[in-house]
């Protein structure tokens, strides 16, 4: 009886963030049933009754990620009144909002693994979403469809680095508070000077 009540309560996304949650301090290996179940306060037999099995809970813990780590962003990024806005909210969000938080710690976990065959469907579909998006703004700004992408790719290959250091070596980068670090990358990443004047009418 206490296993039937446990499925009622659990959903599959509340199995699906605590995958998450472990991929984030653990790697992809923590991902495991019964550690994962004992988080949760749950059974076994709960994590069965949403999923046939590991990978199925994998699977589900990436779609998470992407909803929560590319859409939901891309979303707050939208209400921005135009493109320029659009980037310099983007690039906030994802150099303050979450390179130091578990977000960060998911993406460099998942790169750790990006060759895994769960993974690496979904790491190149949402990284393509991504470059994909940020070019689409680059092109708003006037910005030649070729010229676009690549700017798009090097702005991400910065929020990549950045991603990285602050796991690896946190304390080779300034306070961004008070250094106005934050505001050098995002004049190079939005304004017509950082795109060599390229936005320019």
């Amino acid at each position: 009886m206490a296993d039937e009540k446990t499925r009622r309560r659990l959903s599959a996304q509340d199995w699906a963030r605590a995958a998450l949650e472990a991929i984030g301090e653990g790697g992809l290996a923590a991902v495991a049933v019964e550690p994962i179940a004992a988080r949760l306060g749950a059974t076994k037999g709960s994590f069965y009754w949403h999923f046939g099995n590991r990978d199925a809970l994998v699977a589900a813990s990436l779609d998470l990620w992407e909803r929560e780590h590319t859409e939901a962003v891309v979303e707050r990024a939208e209400a921005e009144p135009d493109a320029r806005a659009k980037l310099r909210r983007l690039f906030t969000d994802v150099t303050v909002g979450t390179t130091r938080t578990a977000g960060n710690r998911i993406e460099v976990a998942l790169l750790a693994t990006a060759s895994h065959p769960l993974v690496a469907p979904a790491m190149a579909r949402i990284t393509e979403r991504r470059i994909a998006y940020v070019t689409r703004l680059y092109e708003e700004l006037g910005v030649p469809a070729e010229r676009a992408r690549r700017q798009a790719l090097l702005a991400f290959t910065t929020w990549l680095g950045h991603t990285q250091l602050v796991h690896a070596t946190p304390d080779v980068l300034p306070d961004d508070d008070t250094s106005g670090y934050l505001d050098f990358v995002l004049d190079e990443v939005v304004t017509p000077e950082g795109l060599g004047g390229a936005a320019a009418p």
